[in-house]
């Protein structure tokens, strides 16, 4: 490594936040505030490509299925068949806004937030999700545990 790579490699760690460890799917949300669960297969959008595909090509998410797109302030349902929930988080994996059933050719947006969840249409009223509660994540269990619901 040469010098000034060296300096660059320091500066940036000095100035950058450094950017929290992104799990890799799929995973289990669950929301304790309601004693819920959002999804129990829930994959990870954290490459350019993945994130631009998206949910693109599906013909739809079973119950307990998911994206989780990070880094994504805003989401878009051009060309999608079917509608979904969204649910934006904070770095802090808090949400700061969540949308029901948003239907084909439509955006959304919400710019605090650092990620967002896609969900099947119908996931927020079911668990009764609300703006300001905190979700957990954590690796999905290898057994088949049904649709999301109660803890």
């Amino acid at each position: 490594m040469t010098p000034l790579r060296r300096i660059a490699n320091g500066m940036r760690a000095i100035f950058l936040p450094s950017r929290p460890a992104v799990p890799d799917g799929p995973l289990r949300v669950a929301n304790p505030a309601r004693g819920s669960i959002l999804a129990t297969q829930l994959e990870v959008a954290a490459t350019g490509p993945r994130r631009r595909k998206g949910l693109l090509g599906r013909k739809g998410l079973l119950p307990g299925e998911g994206l989780w797109i990070v880094p994504c302030e805003s989401v878009h349902t051009f060309f999608m068949r079917f509608p979904i929930d969204l649910v934006y988080l904070d770095r802090k994996n808090r949400i700061k806004k969540v949308k029901n059933a948003l239907g084909a050719w439509r955006m959304s947006a919400c710019f605090s937030a650092h990620s967002v969840l896609e969900l099947p249409a119908g996931t927020i009223r079911r668990t009764e999700t609300q703006r300001g509660d905190m979700l957990e994540f954590a690796p999905a269990s290898t057994g088949g545990e049904g649709a999301a619901g109660a803890l």
